[in-house]
């Protein structure tokens, strides 16, 4: 049984009781001293230690850590979930020992009925909680909530209908239908888009403001969590995890984003707290990196000529900056609209050159043709009209002098990360020798962070793990042409921060040709040569090229210290507004 079906159950079990109105100088909910581990004996891991934290109501809070830091232990704990092994959970200074409809919960995974329809979801909960209401009034209490998330169009639909943003809506709808005293956001919002997601956060905060709430939000972005919070409080990376300073977040409401770029305040706090958590970053991954294996200075068999050469060392990158290494020429995508009566142009002319060695950001919303740009570019799919040179070569299929990295890596489960990423790397370097295979294999699998691991089944990894296998993969068959679709959207954004160094270091080393394609501004600026916006699909094309000269080799604290990265991500960000308005 899921959490948030758990909750249900036991609110069903029980009438709501509403409890005494807190005193004004007693913390709303306090934690005290409190520890808990996983697993028994030699095996036993201690996941969250000495957690000391007081929550004033209607306060605002965002925790912020890496992945497997104990986030959503924490969320649990205070949802009575599970118990802790010590110390004391309070709420208006009574233990916390099961869940209760006083604290409502937001799991990053959608748990809806998907039989039920958008208001039979919502009426759920507040059936099983207001049992002493008559129909009419829990019918009124239901529609209410349901137009607060803005899904009133959509009452009568079922969740397979829905977006992936409309499905957490209804989330957020359930939970405040339950009349919480507190509500608990776990990384509610991680799988969105970027403007699905802004304009979450708005609704969010709007209901905030109206019920005074007390909101503790985990989430794994900086800008979230400054934009939204009374508080952010680091929560320090595990074994024995525990809060670092808490950062007060002393910005007038309400927080208006373009505004805040240009806020000092802002700046000060944005860079103080990235600081701090790349710091706790760095610390985290040099306790855990061995030392480096040498990488072998092998050719792979991707270039045109490579069979000319009879040594099988690689030569250092030649031409770099050769003009219209890449050419995009009025590249177009068409497809049939379901009915099957007519068709729609996705992507319409989309009309770019690119140096080689040079590195482009592709942004701009859900929709606009990225993913489809990137996916006729690897030659996974058919070009509707105009071509894609590459290398004096037009692209008319998949090829290994393409690597792609994808959002969700395609790895096979039964195989470790070494063997997944070995398949790759036999087929490209097969004039190498096993030894230098080896070496090729283990040296991107340590870079990505996975030295521990690159013996474990790709089954047995997390998303986040699996998805830097992928992305050691990529790198190993050192393609003429590098294509990253969202490559770290999975990954909190510790993590994030820390493969983009890696991706920066190993560019650097290569510098091989890529396209990412992003809706983070920030990863944009930070990777890239120029970024360029595309508009709103249908029909997108390039709205708009921003080149970013910023001096390389690039680091994310460099950055946030250059005069010049505010104005990039104001044009950026004035572009994908603009967007926005349009929709």
């Amino acid at each position: 049984m899921n959490a948030a079906a758990k909750i249900i159950e036991l609110s069903m079990q029980k009438s709501s009781t509403l409890l005494p109105a807190n005193d004004a100088c007693t913390p709303l909910l306090e934690l005290k001293n409190v520890c808990k581990s996983y697993g028994e004996g030699k095996d036993k891991t201690s996941i969250l230690k000495d957690i000391n934290l007081d929550i004033k109501e209607g306060e605002f809070i965002a925790i912020v850590g890496f992945s497997g830091s104990g986030k959503t232990t924490l969320v649990s704990m205070i949802a009575g979930l599970i118990q802790a092994d010590s110390g004391e959970l309070l709420k208006q200074g009574k233990p916390i020992t099961e869940p209760g409809p006083d604290r409502g919960v937001v799991f990053q995974n959608y748990s809806l009925m998907p039989w039920l329809t958008v208001y039979q979801n919502v009426a759920l909960a507040v059936d099983a909680i207001f049992k002493d209401w008559t129909p009419a009034q829990r019918h009124v209490h239901t529609e209410k909530y349901v137009n607060m998330v803005n899904l009133g169009r959509a009452m009568d639909k079922k969740p397979p209908e829905l977006s992936g943003g409309m499905r957490q809506r209804v989330n957020v709808a359930r939970a405040l239908a339950a009349n919480p005293d507190i509500l608990l956001l776990d990384e509610p919002l991680s799988a969105l888009d970027a403007l699905t997601r802004g304009n979450l956060q708005d609704e969010i905060l709007q209901i905030w403001e109206q019920d005074k709430k007390t909101v503790i939000l985990i989430t794994n972005d900086v800008d979230e969590a400054i934009y939204m919070a009374d508080r952010v409080i680091p929560l320090k990376p595990g074994p024995d995890a525990t809060f670092g300073p808490h950062f007060h977040i002393d910005l007038e409401r309400p927080r208006d984003r373009t505004a805040l770029n240009h806020n000092p305040e802002f700046k000060r706090l944005r860079a103080e707290i990235t600081r701090y958590l790349m710091n706790l970053g760095m610390e985290k991954s040099q306790s855990e990196t061995p030392d480096k294996i040498r990488l072998p200075d092998v050719r792979p068999n991707t270039s045109n000529d490579w069979k000319l050469d009879t040594s099988a060392l690689k030569p250092g990158q030649r031409d770099l900056g050769k003009p219209r290494y890449l050419e995009f020429a009025q590249l177009s995508k068409i497809y049939p609209t379901p009915d099957g009566n007519s068709t729609v142009k996705v992507v319409d002319g989309f009309d770019m050159k690119m140096k080689k060695g040079e590195f482009v950001s592709i942004i701009g919303h859900s929709g606009c043709g990225k993913s489809t740009v990137l996916s006729m570019t690897a030659g996974l799919n058919e070009i509707s009209e105009g071509g894609i040179i590459l290398d004096n070569r037009e692209i008319d299929g998949a090829g290994p002098d393409r690597g792609v990295v994808f959002q969700a890596p395609s790895l096979f489960p039964w195989l470790t990360a070494f063997q997944n990423v070995m398949l790759g790397v036999d087929k490209v370097y097969p004039h190498a020798s096993q030894d230098e295979r080896d070496d090729i294999v283990e040296y991107y699998l340590t870079r990505v962070g996975l030295a521990d691991s690159m013996f474990k089944k790709a089954a047995d990894l997390s998303n986040g793990m699996r998805q830097r296998v992928g992305i050691a993969r990529a790198f190993a068959l050192s393609p003429k042409l590098l294509l990253l679709d969202e490559p770290f959207g999975m990954l909190d954004s510790l993590t994030r921060w820390e493969l983009q160094e890696v991706l920066m270091e190993v560019w650097e080393r290569t510098h091989v040709t890529a396209i990412v394609v992003t809706h983070d501004v920030d990863e944009a600026i930070l990777l890239a040569d120029r970024v360029v916006m595309m508009t709103n699909g249908p029909h997108a094309k390039i709205g708009k090229i921003q080149e970013i000269d910023l001096p390389r080799p690039r680091t994310r604290k460099a950055l946030l210290e250059h005069p010049d990265y505010y104005r990039y991500r104001e044009s950026l960000l004035s572009f994908l507004s603009a967007c926005d308005h349009t929709h």
